[in-house]
Protein backbone atom coordinates (compact mmCIF):
# COMPACT_ATOMS: atom_id res chain seq x y z
CA UNK A 1 0.00 0.00 0.00
CA UNK A 2 3.13 2.50 0.47
CA UNK A 3 3.86 2.65 -3.61
CA UNK A 4 0.36 3.49 -3.92
CA UNK A 5 0.24 6.60 -6.03
CA UNK A 6 -3.34 7.79 -7.31
CA UNK A 7 -3.43 8.87 -11.22
CA UNK A 8 -2.87 12.54 -11.96
CA UNK A 9 -6.14 12.37 -14.13
CA UNK A 10 -8.07 11.06 -11.13
CA UNK A 11 -6.90 13.57 -8.77
CA UNK A 12 -7.95 16.38 -11.03
CA UNK A 13 -10.98 14.65 -12.42
CA UNK A 14 -12.35 14.25 -8.72
CA UNK A 15 -12.41 14.93 -5.47
CA UNK A 16 -11.85 12.14 -2.48
CA UNK A 17 -14.72 11.39 -0.24
CA UNK A 18 -13.37 9.23 2.35
CA UNK A 19 -11.08 6.04 2.29
CA UNK A 20 -13.18 2.43 2.79
CA UNK A 21 -11.35 -0.54 3.93
CA UNK A 22 -9.67 -0.73 0.43
CA UNK A 23 -10.42 2.09 -2.00
CA UNK A 24 -10.16 5.86 -2.23
CA UNK A 25 -13.96 6.68 -2.63
CA UNK A 26 -13.91 9.83 -5.03
CA UNK A 27 -16.57 12.40 -6.75
CA UNK A 28 -16.49 12.95 -10.11
CA UNK A 29 -16.39 16.97 -10.52
CA UNK A 30 -18.80 16.94 -13.25
CA UNK A 31 -22.05 18.02 -12.01
CA UNK A 32 -24.15 16.40 -14.80
CA UNK A 33 -24.05 12.83 -12.98
CA UNK A 34 -23.78 11.74 -9.54
CA UNK A 35 -20.29 10.02 -10.57
CA UNK A 36 -18.48 8.13 -7.65
CA UNK A 37 -15.28 6.19 -8.39
CA UNK A 38 -13.73 3.86 -6.31
CA UNK A 39 -10.10 3.22 -6.43
CA UNK A 40 -7.98 0.31 -5.21
CA UNK A 41 -5.01 1.36 -3.42
CA UNK A 42 -2.42 -1.25 -4.39
CA UNK A 43 0.09 -0.03 -6.63
CA UNK A 44 0.40 -0.79 -10.37
CA UNK A 45 -3.05 -2.38 -10.57
CA UNK A 46 -4.94 -2.09 -13.48
CA UNK A 47 -7.04 -5.19 -13.82
CA UNK A 48 -9.39 -6.33 -11.13
CA UNK A 49 -7.86 -9.76 -11.78
CA UNK A 50 -4.75 -8.63 -10.41
CA UNK A 51 -5.96 -7.67 -6.93
CA UNK A 52 -5.18 -10.63 -4.30
CA UNK A 53 -8.24 -12.70 -4.09
CA UNK A 54 -8.94 -11.27 -0.84
CA UNK A 55 -8.74 -7.69 -2.64
CA UNK A 56 -11.10 -8.92 -5.35
CA UNK A 57 -13.94 -9.74 -2.46
CA UNK A 58 -13.33 -6.51 -0.89
CA UNK A 59 -13.78 -4.23 -4.32
CA UNK A 60 -16.97 -6.28 -4.67
CA UNK A 61 -17.91 -5.00 -1.08
CA UNK A 62 -17.23 -2.02 -1.94
CA UNK A 63 -18.64 -1.45 -5.31
CA UNK A 64 -22.37 -2.84 -3.83
CA UNK A 65 -22.06 -0.41 -0.72
CA UNK A 66 -21.26 2.31 -2.61
CA UNK A 67 -24.36 1.18 -5.61
CA UNK A 68 -26.59 1.32 -2.58
CA UNK A 69 -25.77 4.33 -0.91
CA UNK A 70 -25.49 6.04 -4.35
CA UNK A 71 -29.30 4.88 -5.13
CA UNK A 72 -30.72 5.91 -1.22
CA UNK A 73 -29.48 9.28 -1.31
CA UNK A 74 -30.46 10.22 -5.28
CA UNK A 75 -33.55 7.68 -6.27
CA UNK A 76 -31.87 6.68 -9.50
CA UNK A 77 -33.55 5.01 -12.05
CA UNK A 78 -30.35 2.77 -12.84
CA UNK A 79 -26.70 2.45 -11.24
CA UNK A 80 -23.93 2.02 -14.09
CA UNK A 81 -20.87 0.01 -12.95
CA UNK A 82 -17.75 -0.15 -15.09
CA UNK A 83 -14.64 -0.48 -14.55
CA UNK A 84 -13.00 0.30 -17.85
CA UNK A 85 -9.37 1.58 -18.04
CA UNK A 86 -9.02 2.56 -21.42
CA UNK A 87 -7.70 6.24 -20.93
CA UNK A 88 -6.39 5.60 -17.62
CA UNK A 89 -4.70 2.78 -16.88
CA UNK A 90 -4.64 2.80 -13.18
CA UNK A 91 -7.65 0.36 -11.59
CA UNK A 92 -10.97 2.28 -10.62
CA UNK A 93 -14.64 1.41 -10.58
CA UNK A 94 -17.41 4.07 -11.87
CA UNK A 95 -20.07 3.93 -9.88
CA UNK A 96 -22.78 6.28 -11.93
CA UNK A 97 -26.21 7.18 -10.87
CA UNK A 98 -28.33 7.56 -13.81
CA UNK A 99 -32.18 9.13 -14.80
CA UNK A 100 -34.25 9.10 -17.16
CA UNK A 101 -33.94 12.40 -19.49
CA UNK A 102 -30.43 13.27 -17.77
CA UNK A 103 -27.48 14.25 -20.46
CA UNK A 104 -27.63 11.83 -22.79
CA UNK A 105 -29.65 9.07 -21.16
CA UNK A 106 -30.09 6.33 -22.27
CA UNK A 107 -26.33 6.48 -23.94
CA UNK A 108 -22.97 6.43 -21.98
CA UNK A 109 -21.85 9.11 -19.83
CA UNK A 110 -17.94 9.07 -21.39
CA UNK A 111 -16.70 11.92 -23.20
CA UNK A 112 -20.53 13.26 -23.92
CA UNK A 113 -20.59 17.26 -24.38
CA UNK A 114 -18.22 19.66 -21.43
CA UNK A 115 -18.07 18.51 -17.88
CA UNK A 116 -20.21 21.29 -15.13
CA UNK A 117 -18.34 21.53 -12.55
CA UNK A 118 -20.27 21.16 -8.84
CA UNK A 119 -21.07 24.36 -7.26
CA UNK A 120 -18.76 24.06 -4.14
CA UNK A 121 -22.33 24.45 -1.70
CA UNK A 122 -23.90 21.59 -3.44
CA UNK A 123 -20.69 19.11 -4.10
CA UNK A 124 -20.08 19.56 -0.22
CA UNK A 125 -23.76 18.56 0.51
CA UNK A 126 -23.69 16.18 -1.46
CA UNK A 127 -20.52 14.75 -0.12
CA UNK A 128 -22.16 14.89 3.71
CA UNK A 129 -25.14 12.96 2.36
CA UNK A 130 -22.82 9.58 1.03
CA UNK A 131 -21.21 9.87 4.14
CA UNK A 132 -23.85 9.38 5.90
CA UNK A 133 -25.50 7.01 3.92
CA UNK A 134 -22.23 5.28 3.84
CA UNK A 135 -21.86 4.75 7.74
CA UNK A 136 -25.68 3.79 8.35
Amino acid sequence: MDDFILDRRLESDSDSVMQTGLCDLRLSKDARWPWLILVPRRANMTEIFELTPLDQVLLTFETEMTAAALKKITGATKINIGALGNIVRQLHVHVIARFEGDANWPGPVWSFGRAVPYEAGKRDEFIAKLREALSS
